[in-house]
């Protein structure tokens, strides 16, 4: 048990990354920084947008815009550290042997 919540904790940090990087590149790519019209840059922005896009597009539909500012990201980061919280108490409640 101990070894998949960790698992699932490690795979949270990881997914938490990807989605800092998405951001990061999209506002590189909006203040021209970087150019899409580079292909190592494009196919690098389509990794990110592949791997964030699916979680991103549901949430959208419940938190839109607003102000021209995507929230989203941002909800999704404190979903993430409150689900890693969770998990780390759940794995020190499997080694003390107690409950939550």
């Amino acid at each position: 048990m101990a070894f998949i919540i960790n698992m699932l904790i490690f795979l949270l940090s990881v997914y938490f990354w990807i989605l800092i990087l998405t951001v990061t590149m999209s506002w590189l790519v909006a203040f021209n920084v970087v150019n899409t019209r580079n292909k190592g840059v494009y196919k690098f922005c389509q990794l990110l947008n592949m791997a964030t896009e699916p979680l991103v597009k549901r949430l959208r539909r419940v938190i839109p815009p607003m102000g021209g500012f995507d929230f989203t990201p941002m909800v999704i980061i404190f979903g993430i550290y409150f689900l890693q919280e969770f998990l780390a108490k759940l794995l020190a409640a499997t080694y003390s042997g107690g409950g939550l």
